[in-house]
């Protein structure tokens, strides 16, 4: 969601009259845009104000950049953080762009109408982001984005699909549908609507080769949703699906609305529904009063479900969500730290075996650029490929290529392209015919 107003405030920018620059030091605006999830966020931003602090005082009067921050760490009442940032001129809510363009306007003698709202990307990347709900109201007790981001809010369909529109004119080929809670889009349009009617509207889209969406709620991903996914072809069978403790009694105190079982009745749903889904997860370890055995059974829904990519984090403590004030942070750093591991050496054996099944297959990747002389992509099920170039200099990204499988490791895939036709496999991959003709 932060990368996705990152593009759109530079494009604000861009449309003024601005260039960017990579150094805040020599910029005339620069903007700290904020994730507070986590501590270890939050400290990185606070680290990069007392950088940016120095910098302005290093400067001759009235030379130094315009600072703005924007983003979760911004909430409603800002008077803390003036008082403790006095480096700042700018403080800016989530998609709140018009104080920044405004402000870096007058300062620099530019107009700043018509940039300031709906900023679609001027340069997207050939996989960008659109967000189509804002907010959460949810309210797990760990989290601290519904009183940044606000309540839901969703956007207008015909606005929707005619940013993507313009998207897919500038090159992208592969749209992610952005919100907190993103399968609630729509319960608050009336007409209502939810996001199979969005996904329908989106798949229409002439030009557009893949559509993805994140982050999904366990009690909100219906069977509409699922089908939408198995029966849009350009929708990707790559679902994302948190579960964020494997204890009953954890998910209680997280509010988090399901028991375990329920969960994973809804990836049996899921599995059903959709052959040959991928599946990733966001995990929480280290929660208010975690015991042993609690955390023993996050490890026993890893190895059950056997996802193919876990996001996982250690629990920390923040300011303003019900779990500061109720519920104290009891578990020892150092055994936050253990239970990462224990979780990553279980994933990634879960990974490896995962990967190790697709070597010999072929699979449509959608190339996003070129690292280190190699070209890499992803597949429907969203694999990171890295493609063997020889032979392959003409190839640029917003090309999709079939590829052979030829190794893997837990993280991402090697390929070279292959060239012989394929046929559909039913399992959203294809196999290699050498008897049949080659591809052109």
């Amino acid at each position: 969601m932060n990368t996705s107003d990152s593009e759109r405030l530079s494009s604000g920018f861009e449309q003024m009259g601005f260039d960017s620059s990579d150094d805040p030091a020599k910029a005339d605006v620069v903007v700290l845009n904020t994730c507070v999830v986590r501590q270890s966020a939050e400290d990185t931003a606070t680290g990069m104000l007392g950088r940016l602090a120095k910098i302005k005082r290093q400067s001759p009067a009235q030379l130094g950049p315009m600072v703005a921050v924007m983003g979760c760490m911004v909430g409603p009442d800002q008077s803390e953080l003036r008082r403790r940032f006095p480096q700042v001129d700018i403080w800016a809510r989530p998609q709140q762009f018009a104080p920044i363009l405004e402000s870096a306007g007058i300062r620099h003698g530019l107009d700043p109408e018509g940039c300031l709202s709906g900023a679609v990307p001027l340069n997207p990347h050939v996989a960008s982001f659109v967000p189509i709900v804002h907010g959460c109201d949810k309210f797990c007790t760990f989290c601290i984005i519904p009183y940044r981001r606000g309540r839901e809010i969703s956007r207008p369909a015909p606005e929707i699909v005619h940013e993507i529109t313009v998207m897919v004119d500038r090159g992208v080929k592969d749209i992610t549908l952005l919100g907190q809670n993103v399968d609630s889009y729509g319960h608050d349009i009336r007409p209502r609507l939810d996001l199979a009617d969005l996904l329908e509207q989106v798949h229409e889209i002439s030009g557009l080769e893949r559509i993805r969406f994140l982050t999904s709620h366990p009690n909100d991903m219906s069977v509409r949703i699922l089908e939408a996914v198995r029966d849009l072809p350009k929708v990707c069978e790559n679902i994302n699906l948190p579960f964020q403790a494997g204890d009953d009694a954890l998910l209680v105190n997280m509010r988090r609305g399901y028991t375990i079982g329920q969960y994973l009745e809804k990836i049996s749903q899921v599995k059903e529904t959709i052959p040959g889904v991928n599946l990733t997860t966001d995990l929480i370890v280290g929660f208010s009063g975690e015991t042993d055995n609690q955390f023993e059974r996050s490890l026993d829904v890893l190895r059950a479900v056997e996802f193919d990519k876990v996001h996982v984090a250690a629990y920390s403590n923040r300011e303003g969500t019900y779990a500061s004030r109720n519920m104290p942070d009891t578990v020892d750093r150092s055994i936050k730290k253990a239970r990462l591991v224990a979780i990553d050496e279980v994933q990634q054996k879960i990974q490896t075996v995962k990967n190790a099944k697709l070597v010999g297959r072929a699979f449509e990747v959608l190339i996003e650029g070129r690292k280190r002389s190699r070209l890499h992509g992803r597949t429907r099920g969203d694999k990171l490929v890295y493609i063997d170039t020889q032979n392959s200099q003409s190839l640029e990204p917003g090309q999709t290529m079939l590829v052979e499988i030829t190794s893997s490791s837990p993280w991402s895939l090697e390929a070279y392209l292959a060239p012989f036709s394929y046929a559909d496999d039913g399992n959203n991959s294809h196999r290699v015919n050498k008897e049949k003709v080659p591809v052109a």
